[in-house]
C-alpha cells in the first residue's frame, strides 16, 4: 500500500505525541471507565430510602438507578369518571407494578381528584360528598372510592397511600389542588386511614406533601386538629408518615425537615418525615429550553442539588428522599421540565448524579454526621463495611480541605461517578479541591459535591467521622497559592496541563412559548439569570490530593493532578524531573524529524 506525504506527515507527528508523553515521566495517561456503569442490578437488593416518582416510565432505567420506591397517581376521576360503579383499571396498568415487585420497588400511591359526579363544589378539587358520614355507609362516596381502591391493589403490592396532594394551597392559586379547609382534610385522611386499614392490614398511610412555602402555618393548624380528635390518639392520629416537598434552594431541604420534627414535637408527635419530592428544574438545558422559569439553573446544578438533598435531608434524619421525577411526559416546548430524563428520553446529568448517590450510600445507617461551616459542609455515612463522606463548597471560591483519614486510602469520586481516584493518606489526611458553586449572586445550589470511600470496619463516632478542622480550609483562586506552608503538598508547582476538549453543550436556542404545567410550586424570591458556561473546564471537579495518588511516600516537586475532563479522560500529569526523560524526548524528537524527511524524500521520488 503507497502512503501519501499527509500519511507519512500524520503517522511521524502521533510517533512524536506517543513519545512525548512518555517521556514526561513514568505516568502519561490513561483513559478510565465509568465505574458508575459497572453496577449492576439483581433486583434483590434496592433501599427504600431512595424513591423516584414515576419510575415505571422507563422501569429499566429506574432499576439501573437502584430506587426502591416508586409514587403512582390513582385519580379517582379516571378510576371512577361517571359513577361509583366504574372500574377503570387502565389508568393504573398491572404491568407497571409486576415491574415494581420484579425489582422490589415499593408503590406508593396519591389519592386525589374529585371526579365531579362526587362533589357539589368544582370537579377535582371539591370535597367529596358523604364525607363527614360514616364510613361504611354507601352515601360517603370517598369511603367507597378507598375501600374499592385498596381492596383491588393490596394484593398487587400496593400498601402505601398518600392522600391528597398539597392542600395547602388556596383557591385561585397555581397548583390549587383542595377546595376544602384543614378540617376537612382532616376528615378526608381519616376516612381514608380507616377504610384502608380495614381492608389491608400493611397499609401505610402518608399525609399529603405540604410544599411549605404557601402556608408555613399549615401543618401546625392540621396537627392541632388532629390531636384535638377524641379518637386520634387511639388511632395514631389517623396517619403514619408526615410529607415534604422541597424545591430550588437545596439549603431549605435541611432547614424545612428540621422545622417539621420540632412542629411535631410541639404536639408530642414524632412520625417519620419522607421527602417525596425535590429536584431543580434545570431551565438552562440548551436541549430543553425552558419560557418562564422560577429560577436559573443549569445541567450541572440540577446534578449537584440531587447529591446536596440527600446528604441535608438525611443529615436532618428524613426517612426517606425521592427525586420529582423520573420522566416528564407529554410536556408541551417549553414547559417546566424536571425529569431527570429529558421529555425525549435522553439523561441529563441528573441522572448519573442520583445513580452515584445511591451507589455509594444505600444501606447506611444513622445518625449521619454532619459539619456546616461557612464556606462547606461534610456529611458522613456508615455502611456495613465502609463510610462515604460528602463534601461541597457553599461559596463562589474554590477551597482545599484537610480532610482527616479514616483508613490508609480512600477513592475520591466525582458528583456523576465517571471520574474516580485512590487517594494515599499522607500524616492522617488527604488534601481535597472542591470547586466554587455557581452564584448569581445567591448561592441556592453548593459547588460540585465529592464523595470520598473509605473502607473501614472500626466503630467511629460521627464526630470521628466528619470534623475537619475549619482553618484549615484554603481559600483558592484560579491560580491557587497556598497560604501556610503545609499546603504546599497539595498542588504541583507547575501550571496545570489540560487537553483542550470541544464545548459540552452547544448554546440554548430560540425558546418556544410556555404552556401552563402543572409542576411544583417553587419557593420565592427567584435569582437573577445566570447564563450557562458549558466549557471545556471539567465537568465536575478537580482534585489535589496530598500528591500521593498512586504513591506511598510525599513527592517534592514531581507530583501529579488529576483533571476529570467532560469526555470521561483522566490525564496524569507529571513533571519530568530526571536527565533520563529529556533524553528520551531528544530521542523522539529526532525519530520524528527522520520520519518527515523520509516522507519528504519519497515525494520528491514521485
Amino acid at each position: 500500500m503507497k502512503l501519501r506525504k499527509s500519511s507519512v506527515s500524520y503517522l511521524s507527528f502521533m510517533i512524536m505525541a506517543v513519545a512525548l508523553l512518555v517521556a514526561r515521566g513514568d505516568v502519561a495517561w490513561a483513559q478510565e471507565t465509568n465505574p458508575a456503569d459497572k453496577q449492576e442490578s439483581d433486583g434483590t437488593a434496592v433501599d427504600e430510602r431512595f424513591g423516584i416518582v414515576e419510575a415505571f416510565w422507563r422501569a429499566d432505567d429506574a432499576a439501573e438507578l437502584g430506587v426502591g420506591w416508586d409514587r403512582i397517581l390513582f385519580y379517582w376521576n379516571e378510576i371512577q369518571p361517571t359513577g361509583p360503579d366504574d372500574w377503570n383499571t387502565l389508568h393504573v396498568l398491572e404491568e407497571w407494578l409486576n415491574d415494581a415487585r420484579a425489582e422490589n420497588r415499593m408503590v406508593m400511591g396519591l389519592l386525589k381528584n374529585t371526579p365531579a359526579w362526587a362533589t357539589d363544589a368544582e370537579p377535582y378539587s371539591g370535597v367529596p360528598r358523604g364525607l363527614y358520614l360514616p364510613v361504611d355507609d354507601p352515601a360517603n362516596l370517598w369511603a367507597g372510592y378507598v375501600r374499592k381502591v385498596v381492596e383491588y391493589y393490596a394484593p398487587l403490592g400496593v400498601h402505601h397511600w398518600i392522600v391528597w396532594n398539597e392542600p395547602e394551597i388556596g383557591v385561585g392559586v397555581y397548583g390549587h389542588e383542595f377546595s376544602g379547609s384543614t378540617r376537612d382534610y382532616y376528615q378526608l385522611l381519616k376516612v381514608a386511614s380507616q377504610v384502608a386499614k380495614q381492608r389491608d392490614p400493611e397499609a401505610v398511610i402518608h399525609l399529603a406533601g405540604w410544599s411549605y412555602w404557601h402556608d408555613p402555618a399549615w401543618l401546625g393548624k392540621f396537627l392541632s386538629i388532629a390531636t384535638a380528635d377524641p379518637e386520634g390518639a387511639a388511632n395514631d392520629y389517623f396517619f403514619d408518615i408526615v410529607t415534604l416537598h422541597i424545591y430550588f434552594r437545596v439549603e431549605t431541604v435541611e432547614e424545612l425537615v428540621e422545622e417539621t420534627w420540632a412542629i411535631q414535637k410541639r404536639y408530642g408527635l414524632n412520625k417519620p418525615v419522607w421527602i417525596n419530592e425535590t429536584n431543580a428544574s434545570p431551565n438552562l438545558d440548551p436541549l430543553w429550553p425552558v419560557e418562564r422559569p422560577n429560577f436559573q439553573v443549569d445541567l450541572e446544578q440540577q446534578a449537584w442539588y440531587i447529591i446536596q438533598a440527600h446528604a441535608l435531608g438525611f443529615g436532618a434524619n428524613a426517612t426517606s428522599i425521592g427525586i420529582y421525577k423520573l420522566l416528564d411526559i407529554l410536556l408541551p416546548p417549553g414547559g417546566e421540565s424536571f425529569g431527570i430524563l429529558r421529555p425525549d428520553g435522553s439523561r441529563r446529568p441528573a441522572f448519573d448524579a442520583y445513580r452515584t448517590t445511591i451507589r455509594y450510600l444505600e444501606d447506611f445507617v444513622f445518625p449521619v454526621g454532619r459539619q456546616q461551616e461557612e464556606d462547606f459542609y461534610a456529611f458522613s455515612f456508615r455502611r456495613p463495611d465502609s463510610v462515604t463522606r460528602i463534601l461541597w463548597a457553599r461559596t463562589s471560591t474554590d477551597l482545599i480541605l484537610k480532610v482527616p483519614a479514616l483508613a490508609n486510602e480512600a477513592r475520591l469520586v466525582s458528583a456523576l461517578g465517571d471520574y474516580e481516584t485512590t487517594l494515599k493518606a499522607y500524616q492522617g489526611h488527604y488534601r481535597i479541591r472542591l470547586r466554587g458553586a455557581h452564584c448569581a449572586p445567591a448561592c441556592d445550589i453548593g459547588g460540585p459535591p465529592v464523595f470520598l470511600v473509605e473502607q473501614t470496619a472500626e466503630e467511629l463516632s460521627v464526630e470521628q467521622m466528619v470534623t475537619i478542622a475549619p482553618e484549615s480550609a484554603i481559600m483558592a483562586t484560579a491560580t491557587p497559592t497556598p497560604s501556610v506552608e503545609e499546603a504546599t503538598n497539595v498542588l504541583p508547582t507547575v501550571p496545570r496541563q489540560i487537553i483542550p476538549l470541544p464545548t459540552f453543550w452547544p448554546g440554548p436556542s430560540a425558546t418556544p412559548t410556555r404552556e401552563p404545567t402543572s409542576t411544583p410550586t417553587a419557593s420565592p424570591s427567584p435569582s437573577p439569570t445566570l447564563e450557562p458556561s458549558f466549557t471545556a473546564t471539567p465537568l465536575a471537579l478537580s482534585f489535589a490530593d496530598d500528591a500521593t495518588a498512586g504513591m506511598d511516600q510525599p513527592v517534592d516537586e514531581e507530583k501529579m493532578l488529576l483533571e476529570a475532563t467532560p469526555e470521561g479522560t483522566v490525564w496524569l500529569v507529571e513533571r519530568a524531573g530526571n536527565l533520563g526523560s529529556w533524553l528520551f524526548l531528544a530521542a523522539a524528537v529526532l525519530l520524528g524529524g527522520l520520519l518527515i524527511m523520509v516522507a519528504f524524500r519519497y515525494r520528491q521520488s514521485r
